[in-house]
């Protein structure tokens, strides 16, 4: 049985920032493009929501209830929870990680 993929608001708005910037920065439509992909990333995750890894920046404090996938260089941040999958976080991995891992999810 499929799972229920749902996006946070959080999560929302980390797709209407990454959206705005690259139309702001790159070639016209490059946008939707990298939309298409990274709705297509997380939607994968409704028959294989165990296939992503621990985030590392978690995983060496000991955490194990986020996982993560890629559309690099997007990192999608998401939970498993009975039959639902929830993305909480949907950022450019570049950026500062750690820190933004830990005020996100960890509210520190």
């Amino acid at each position: 049985m499929p799972f229920l993929v749902q996006l946070t608001d959080d999560a929302v708005r980390d797709l209407e920032e990454i959206c705005d910037y690259i139309e702001q920065h790159d070639a016209p439509g490059k946008a939707n493009q990298v939309l298409e992909q990274i709705e297509r990333a997380f939607g994968s995750l409704s028959k294989h929501p165990r296939r992503g890894n621990y985030p590392k920046e978690l995983l060496d404090i000991g955490i194990r209830e986020y996982r993560e996938i890629f559309f690099k260089p997007y990192r999608i941040i998401y939970r498993v929870t009975e039959q639902n999958v929830y993305v909480l976080m949907i950022a450019d991995g570049r950026r500062n990680m750690q820190t933004l891992l830990q005020r996100r999810l960890l509210q520190v």
